[in-house]
């Protein structure tokens, strides 16, 4: 019997605990005909095409679908199982179907178009103009002007493309949940701390077994890979963490990758463009791949001298140390955080203790409330998905509802790895009425213990307000039309608030916020704040080579024509080769769980988070000559990224903003890459 289905009603707050899986394909397949249905009104329509009868009733129709797909969605990487897998892959042919039936309706495109072709003899708002670009171009860039039979093509392309990449993530998410390293001889976990410890024991306990069980979600990896004097058992699970989906075996995501990467290319010469990235970029700040290469070899070539004396300093740490005469990528964050040690006598158990999970939302809290006098209050009666999930009103300083925030924090079987923001409804006014977001935070940080309650690395800190700068950027949006609302912008832009954020992390005036011993409440000692700045630029030659190596590769994938690719370990050393420090590991390849680029939407894009780490160092050098909580500052801000969303280009936003184009010279003198004046 089915039960009731209250997704099929108007909510405010998704109604989580009321859903059942059963209900999501159903109503799915309801919403759609919905959409048609009020896609079909504006087709039939008699009256002539205007802004409004075409461009903001097509931005406006399928508000249903777009809800109840982003609750489904953001369940299949939080909260999934083998069920919602299944109706993901039932249910995203079906959505692709869609999209592609609107993109390609012939009536539809001949009425945004002659909207689009009169456009200078209406009076539009810039918000109006952009959105009329982005509607036209939706249709112009997807298949809307080619001929029938290559629009066939085009939807069995984008069917397939869909398929594949759910298939990829699962694979990955599988991959991470079926390794374990069972500990049952504690001599070999020397080195490591007790907290660390003590949640492996943990995990241990759930699955009914002795010892310790140490996993590939990064709470318990990277502890792991930091701490653990064992290099064979270091070794053991960084081959573990390198070859998800490379086993030839049934998750194995070397055919998918290689799909993946021929399908986008075609789709995009189907277009007109040369490769996905010449495809994709056009609508990037960046503009074109030669820009991003030029961009990415300008960094790289003030980067990687630091990266090879940093590593060169390394090895000679560790032949100094242990005889270690060849350094490999297992021994990577375990000789590294010795020599921050012995450097700055720094490390996560000296600041832990300062960093309670609690206390570092509250400091994040307080930063935003200085900055934008923003006001958070956890409310109970919101429905969850799950009991980790913690529910925050947000209001301002004149007591107005600005947005709900939802916030998942710790690891578990059926979410994904990593972080990352995203909403369950956007933005937008409509009737004169300004509807206010729902947006959700999601991470995977360290659990509490059965001693002690979740004490975050400093990393995950970091995480913390990178997240919620991309939260920010949701909860802040004021615009008119939902899709150029919030975090829908140029992606190469999108990591500007997250990324300045993190900024709040060094600086002293900030900790001494939140940064409170959980059991003494001590403030943390400014010595350590002091070391936290100085250890700030700690091997960060070989951590901006690195990340260079991950825009490099994705770019090898989906800058050139990949057709005659066979091999994907191959041509994947290739890429790396002018970023390689650590000798190959043949049984490890990236690309099979580099879910970013085949399974987010980070497809010749993932240079954007070093292209917005120029905005973001030239952001906050402004903050930093007008004082870190200037209100001044942060009102320009405010009002000219962070409420703006897409409603104008980027660079123009910035501009205004900063009163003039960023310089890489910002990121390379925080960075340590430059003399400091």
């Amino acid at each position: 019997m089915i039960t009731k289905n209250n997704l099929l009603e108007e909510f405010t707050y998704a109604p989580f605990s009321k859903i059942k899986n059963e209900h999501f394909k159903p109503t799915i397949i309801s919403a759609i005909d919905a959409a048609r249905a009020e896609i079909d009104a504006i087709t039939n329509s008699k009256e002539k095409p205007n802004f409004e009868n075409t461009i903001a009733a097509l931005e406006f129709s399928g508000k249903q679908l777009d809800r109840v797909t982003s609750i489904f969605f953001n369940l299949n990487s939080a909260e999934t199982n083998k069920e919602i897998q299944k109706i993901a892959q039932e249910v995203s042919p079906l959505l692709t179907d869609f999209k592609n039936d609107t993109i390609l309706n012939k009536t539809l495109f001949d009425k945004v178009k002659s909207v689009y072709e009169i456009q200078d003899q209406l009076e539009l708002s810039v918000e109006q103009k952009t959105l009329l670009d982005e509607k036209y171009k939706a249709f112009s860039r997807n298949g809307a002007n080619l001929p029938e039979d290559k629009q066939k093509e085009l939807r069995e392309i984008d069917k397939e493309l869909s398929s594949l990449s759910l298939k990829f993530g699962e694979n990955v998410l599988e991959e991470t949940n079926k390794f374990e390293l069972h500990i049952t001889n504690e001599e070999d976990l020397k080195g490591l701390p007790d907290s660390f410890k003590e949640e492996a024991k943990s995990v241990a306990a759930d699955k009914e077994k002795e010892g310790w069980i140490f996993t590939l979600q990064y709470p318990s990896y990277i502890p792991f890979m930091k701490y653990v004097e064992n290099r064979e058992l270091r070794k053991k699970m960084a081959l573990a963490f390198g070859s998800k989906g490379f086993h030839n075996d049934e998750l194995d995501n070397q055919e998918n990758v290689l799909k993946i990467a021929k399908l986008r290319h075609r789709r995009a010469n189907l277009l007109g463009f040369k490769t996905h990235a010449h495809f994709v970029l056009e609508q990037r700040m960046a503009e074109t791949p030669d820009k991003v290469n030029n961009f990415l070899d300008q960094i790289l070539e003030k980067a990687k001298p630091a990266a090879e004396r940093e590593f060169s300093e390394l090895e000679n740490f560790a032949k100094k140390l242990d005889g270690i005469d060849q350094l490999q990528k297992w021994d990577a964050a375990f000789y590294g955080e010795k020599l921050k040690q012995e450097l700055f006598d720094l490390n996560d158990e000296k600041l832990k203790p300062y960093f309670e999970l609690e206390s570092v939302i509250q400091g994040v809290f307080l930063v935003s409330n200085k900055l934008y006098g923003l006001n958070f209050t956890e409310v109970f009666d919101v429905d969850k998905y799950h009991p980790d999930v913690k529910t925050y009103q947000v209001t301002d300083e004149q007591n107005k509802d600005i947005a709900l925030l939802y916030a998942d924090f710790h690891p578990r079987e059926g979410k994904r790895g990593g972080a990352w923001m995203t909403g369950y409804k956007p933005q937008y006014i409509q009737n004169g009425k300004n509807e206010r977001p729902h947006i959700s935070i999601v991470c995977n940080f360290t659990k509490p213990s059965k001693k002690d309650p979740s004490l975050l690395t400093f990393n995950e800190v970091t995480t913390l307000f990178h997240e919620f700068g991309h939260a920010l950027h949701g909860m802040l949006a004021n615009t008119t039309y939902p899709s150029i609302s919030g975090a829908n912008v140029y992606w190469d832009f999108v990591e500007l608030p997250s990324q300045v954020l993190e900024n709040w992390c060094y600086e002293k005036e900030a900790l001494q916020l939140f940064a409170k011993h959980y059991k003494t409440g001590e403030t943390i000692p400014m010595e350590l704040v002091e070391k936290i700045k100085e250890s700030a630029n700690f091997h960060e030659g070989m951590a901006t080579v690195r990340q260079l190596s991950f825009g490099m590769l994705d770019l090898s994938w989906h800058g050139i024509d990949p057709t005659n690719i066979s091999n994907v370990k191959a041509h994947e050393d290739e890429a790396f080769e002018p970023t390689k420090l650590y000798p190959d590991v043949d049984k490890n390849c990236m690309s099979t769980s580099f879910s970013h680029i085949f399974q987010g939407g980070y497809s010749a894009g993932y240079y954007s988070y070093k292209w917005a780490e120029v905005l973001d160092a030239d952001t906050f050098e402004y903050f930093q000559e007008q004082g870190i909580f200037s209100r001044e500052v942060a009102n320009k801000f405010r009002e000219n990224i962070l409420s703006q969303g897409g409603t104008e280009h980027p660079m123009t936003l910035y501009k205004r903003f900063r009163g003039k184009e960023p310089q890489p010279e910002a990121l390379l003198k925080r960075a340590g890459l430059l003399p400091k004046e």
